[in-house]
């Protein structure tokens, strides 16, 4: 806390010096100017430079705040955070890049037809073409605004008339039990305590003697049958006979990529033909290479849990995957319950930077 007002006190001191602080008022005013193009709660640069990465400010309702990444890091504008000093790419800017955002609610429609809407300069295009990964705005305003909650296709919320079981199971806050476990909201003492086990990357010699001491046959389900596993299965390293032997002891065997590239941006941005030679290519290698010919390879499993938004779950519903299990939910009380992708997700991607 010290370092950051001595730190603070030096960004007065160098205003003072380029004639900016001749006075109170015209602090304020200095401070006003510097913070009327920025968000609640971002951070930014007064001097850019990879002496000064480190360094950052924020405006509050105090005024301004000084926060110092501790050594070894630098700040990254982008994720608002800091990070190794190798992965900062924009130590040579002030602030995070400012993106147009499209003009999707306004006082009046801006385009007469109901099927397009309104790019940031007001020119309308389909719907569809928003958030598809492409910018077919002229200020790409169309690929700024695609979270969860301003995506314009995103998925409609919970409709209970339409999603049953067993083909869709959703609810409005994530938590409900189906077939009747839980009746009136509870007591819900019927609920039976449901662990998954899994594992991700290549299968091979350092650790299948890990994975026979885990599955031992002496850890048995209620019903008296082993516990089982899901491996997450990339090719880099993997000995196919193994995931072969794994199959046959009825384990689920799923994909988990080629490459398992380094890059965790890779996975945001990927494109959906990158997204399906990664994991469909992956599940023709194992079902070659482990002589796996039943169908079962219906999951996947993005690396780093980074999830590829809207062009993942394309390639998934195009290339015949059935599950996800690289999204990470918050942990609360009660817990969620697994829920189908055809509505809105209950709760937001939790992680840094999520697609």
């Amino acid at each position: 806390m010290k370092s950051s007002t001595v730190w603070l006190s030096r960004i007065a001191f160098a205003l003072a010096l380029a004639g900016v602080l001749c006075q109170d008022d015209e602090t304020l005013s200095q401070e006003k100017k510097l913070c009327e193009d920025k968000s609640a709660g971002e951070l930014f640069r007064l001097k850019s430079g990879k002496d000064a990465c480190r360094d950052v400010i924020q405006c509050t309702a105090a005024g301004l705040q000084a926060i110092r990444c501790p050594p070894g890091l630098a700040f990254d504008l982008e994720k608002q955070t800091c990070d190794w000093k190798w992965a900062v790419k924009n130590c040579d800017k002030l602030t995070k890049e400012k993106k147009v955002k499209p003009l999707l609610v306004t006082d009046e429609p801006l385009c007469p037809d109901e099927n397009k809407l309104a790019c940031g300069d007001a020119i309308c295009i389909q719907k569809e073409l928003f958030c598809d990964g492409k910018k077919d705005c002229n200020d790409g305003s169309d690929e700024n605004s695609c979270d969860q909650d301003t995506d314009p296709n995103r998925a409609p919320p919970c409709d209970l008339t339409v999603c049953q079981l067993p083909d869709c199971f959703c609810s409005e806050e994530g938590t409900a039990v189906p077939g009747g476990l839980c009746p009136d909201g509870g007591p819900c003492d019927r609920v039976p305590q449901m662990i998954t086990i899994s594992f991700d990357d290549a299968i091979n010699n350092n650790n299948i003697d890990l994975y026979a001491e885990i599955f031992n046959k002496e850890r048995r389900n209620p019903n008296g049958c082993d516990i089982k596993g899901t491996f997450y299965v990339s090719h880099k390293y993997t000995n196919y006979s193994a995931v072969q032997n794994m199959h046959r002891l009825g384990h689920e065997i799923a994909s988990h990529s080629i490459t398992h590239r380094e890059s965790e941006s890779f996975w945001s941005d990927a494109t959906v033909d990158d997204w399906a030679q990664e994991m469909a290519g992956a599940r023709l290698i194992i079902e070659k290479f482990a002589n796996i010919t039943d169908n079962s390879i219906v999951g996947l499993r993005a690396p780093y849990l980074r999830v590829g938004g809207n062009h993942q779950f394309t390639m998934m519903e195009e290339q015949g995957f059935l599950y996800d299990s690289s999204i990470t939910a918050p942990l609360q009380n009660p817990p969620l319950w697994p829920y189908t992708l055809y509505f809105k997700m209950p709760h937001k991607c939790h992680g840094n930077l999520q697609n």
